[in-house]
């Protein structure tokens, strides 16, 4: 290039020219070469950076799913729940800690091992199950809850990846079933599904768990129940007695307090544990107290009576003929302990004479009586704080036949519950509380009570009730001391629809002391036999025994004093008729 600019000047020009412009040329590549390199440069960067954002939400993304994993977890734990105790801060029900196995199937890398390998510890789990359930993309699944801390400890030393654990809360009972119909249960997630627990809930517990509140147990106040745990126990100890020696296929109890009607005790056998309540279903297992509806025969007889004095067509000083059965349709109505004569109204009480109660009714009429039983409160479903309650089943016809028969039991079924807080209002004065299972004091009993009968005719019922237990068939049920009185009631089962002759609901309903009842107790026997043989297997000799075994237990706990024999002897109650 140097040589054609000395030697051929001429040509310079246009070599110079040429020159030019090839320097022109070079350096637009130049610029072009730098404008790539730039371009490129930035396009790395682009790259880089795009990347690494792709990279940042890739993990945002990734936390965010952990995160919904975990609060998958936190919404899956059980729910803290209050203690129950009962009316002297006894814990009847309450929480405790436990650990639950949970998996993240988008973690497991291998969902064969992972299911061989807790199955090698908690072989009660459906292998192929668990190993279709860890191979999603799920991010939080339970793979069993509530285990051991054995359990616990082996599965931790298998070290599976995606497998963890989760501390919640599981509800102890540390009575078993010593209140099983009473404290109810709950599900796998603590939510009450029974009894009490049930009622806890619907108060408001639900709704609190629900928006997230009151998720630990110390943010709860205990609930207190007006059971005494001590009297429960004593309750259910006599009846699983009771249920051995006469051969019985269930037996039930519940004691009131006959001034705020509160609940005191109740039990229904056969129960179940509500710490391991795979029993608790079983029809068997039914609390009979609510949830069961039953003839209780002659104890109704004391509803009738009521009826007929506070009406003022029948007298305590009337005598009515019992001379003969009733005969009404197709059926006969006869006296059990017949006398074949005219009977005093004490007499018919005492010898529990169907033929003079039912003409009792008959004095009243027939709406009257209905009117009656609807004001005890016998013919519409009980009002209490259990969730498990039944309607009574009421005859849709009222014939004449009807109107007999109730009188002395037959044809109408209700709850035990809704007799004894009958009974309750029979000797109390008058008033007909509603059932509860939380204390309540005597002045807010009042407030919220109905007047069924005056107190006049409450005080012969007492009277009547006491006569019975020293004269006629409560007197096993005395107890020295504690001037108990009450109705037998020896009812036939019904078997597909037909009364079943020799298989009996035996009952005793009573009250103490009956110069001023501080307490209701109702007791059934189902089915019983002989306790010997030779022994007839009918109230007075199973149901009103099992009285007598709980108020001498029980009473002096109750708080209620024993008299000395001068005070509790009959006379000097039953002197005025």
């Amino acid at each position: 290039m140097t040589m054609t600019l000395t030697d051929r000047p001429n040509m310079f020009s246009p070599a110079n020219g040429a020159r030019h412009v090839a320097l022109k040329g070079a350096s637009k590549a130049k610029h072009d070469q730098t404008r790539s390199r730039i371009g490129l440069t930035m396009m790395v960067f682009m790259l880089v950076y795009g990347v690494i954002g792709g990279r940042l939400v890739m993990l945002g993304m990734s936390e965010q799913a952990a995160a919904g994993a975990r609060g998958s977890a936190s919404s899956s734990v059980a729910s803290a729940r209050p203690n129950i105790v009962d009316r002297n801060g006894e814990i009847l029900a309450t929480d405790i800690k436990t650990s639950s196995l949970f998996a993240e199937p988008n973690k497991i890398v291998d969902p064969d091992e992972a299911a061989e390998l807790i199955t090698s510890v908690l072989p009660d789990i459906d292998a192929d199950q668990l190993r279709k359930r860890l191979s999603t993309n799920a991010g939080f699944v339970w793979v069993k809850r509530e285990i051991t801390p054995k359990q616990q400890s082996e599965l931790h030393n298998l070290g599976i990846p995606g497998v963890g654990f989760l501390t919640e809360n599981r509800r102890f009972y540390p009575g078993g079933p010593a209140a099983a119909h009473i404290v109810g249960l709950v599900n796998i997630d603590n939510q009450g599904i029974a009894g009490i627990e049930k009622a806890i809930d619907e108060r408001g517990l639900g709704d609190l768990h629900g928006a997230g509140f009151a998720t630990k147990g110390a943010d709860l106040q205990p609930v207190r129940l007006s059971i005494d745990l001590r009297v429960q126990h004593i309750l259910r100890d006599e009846l699983v007695g009771a249920m051995q020696r006469y051969q019985s296929v269930a037996a039930m109890g519940v004691i009131l307090n006959a001034k705020t009607g509160e609940v005191m005790a109740m039990a229904s056998l056969p129960d179940f544990d509500p710490n391991n309540p795979v029993d608790a279903n079983k029809p068997d297992r039914l609390n009979r107290l609510t949830a069961g509806t039953f003839e209780l025969g002659s104890v109704f007889k004391s509803f009738t009576f009521a009826m007929a004095l506070d009406s003022g067509r029948v007298k305590m000083s009337d005598s009515i003929d019992a001379r003969f059965p009733i005969r009404v349709g197709r059926n006969t109505i006869r006296d059990f302990h017949a006398k074949a004569r005219f009977l005093t109204v004490p007499e018919i009480f005492q010898y529990s004479s169907n033929i003079g109660t039912a003409k009792m009714a008959l004095a009243v009429g027939q709406e009257e009586q209905q009117a009656y039983l609807k004001k005890f409160g016998l013919s519409t479903r009980l009002k209490t704080d259990l969730p498990e309650v039944a309607t009574p089943q009421v005859p849709k016809r009222w014939s004449q036949a009807t109107q007999l028969t109730v009188s002395f039991g037959h044809g109408i079924a209700v709850t035990p519950m809704q007799a004894a807080m009958a009974d309750a209002a029979l000797v109390n004065g008058g008033h007909l509380f509603s059932p509860t299972f939380f204390p309540r004091t005597p002045e807010d009993a009042m407030a919220d009570s109905t007047q069924m009968i005056s107190k006049k005719t409450s005080d012969e019922m007492r009277w009547l009730f006491r006569f019975n237990a020293v004269k006629g068939s409560g007197r096993n049920a005395d107890v020295a001391g504690y001037v108990v009185g009450g109705k037998t009631g020896t009812a036939e089962k019904i078997v597909n629809g037909r009364y079943v002759e020799g298989h009996y609901l035996n009952s005793f309903l009573s009250a103490f002391p009956m110069d001023n009842p501080e307490y209701v107790m109702l007791i059934s026997i189902d089915d019983p036999k002989p306790e010997k043989p030779g022994l007839p297997a009918l109230a007075a000799w199973n149901a009103a025994n099992v009285s007598s075994n709980v108020i001498r237990r029980a009473a002096a706990i109750l708080g209620v004093q024993p008299r000395t024999e001068n005070e509790s002897h009959p006379d000097a109650m039953l002197v005025s008729y």
